[in-house]
């Protein structure tokens, strides 16, 4: 009943609304061990993680910065810091990277489930250790750019960020798709 109740409240809370603190290192390290027991057909593993914490956050922000006035020279000040300062936002980000073989049997789209699994199950281990999160892709999980100052290889890319810390505030219900309007039954 924990795990049902866990699915059925389960809600981002957006970045802006992250505090610290955030999971320390065993518990991210076992946060990451649970987002990446999903089903994961002949054991590709079609994803690894970048975490972003304390002084590393500023230092990314810094190339987010740079890209964001190289494509945005009019850009004023408080635009430039908004933009540096995004991985400001919580105490601990979580860059997921896809990294499908597109050489292996596994056909592709099965390893992008997999890497779409891996996010889920990230944000379920999150929420189920007390913290809050957000998955956001934004500008730039779409940069090559931002993928060379990450190291991303050649047929790697940026699946999303999960930002992950303390509710500073309690996350607003949305609105959710009409079930009755998604499913159907297959007559015989």
């Amino acid at each position: 009943m924990e795990t049902l109740d866990l699915l059925r409240r389960r809600r981002s809370t957006t970045a802006d609304c992250l505090g610290g603190p955030g999971p320390d290192l065993a518990t991210l390290d076992d946060i990451l061990k649970i987002a990446a027991r999903v089903p994961d057909r002949r054991r590709v593993a079609p994803f690894r993680f970048i975490v972003f914490e304390g002084e590393a956050r500023a230092t990314f922000g810094k190339s987010l910065r740079d890209v964001f006035v190289a494509d945005n020279p009019d850009a004023t000040e408080q635009q430039i810091a908004y933009e540096q300062n995004r991985f400001q936002r919580a105490p601990v980000i979580v860059g997921l990277i896809s990294n499908v073989n597109k050489e292996h049997r596994t056909p592709e789209w099965e390893q992008v489930l997999c890497v779409g699994a891996v996010g889920q199950n990230l944000l379920l281990a999150a929420c189920a250790y007390g913290f809050a999160a957000q998955w956001l892709t934004e500008w730039y999980a779409f940069d090559d750019r931002i993928d060379k100052a990450l190291s991303l290889g050649k047929d790697e890319k940026i699946a999303g960020f999960i930002y992950i810390g303390t509710a500073t505030q309690q996350p607003k219900e949305r609105g959710r798709p009409d079930m009755r309007a998604l499913i159907s039954h297959y007559e015989a």
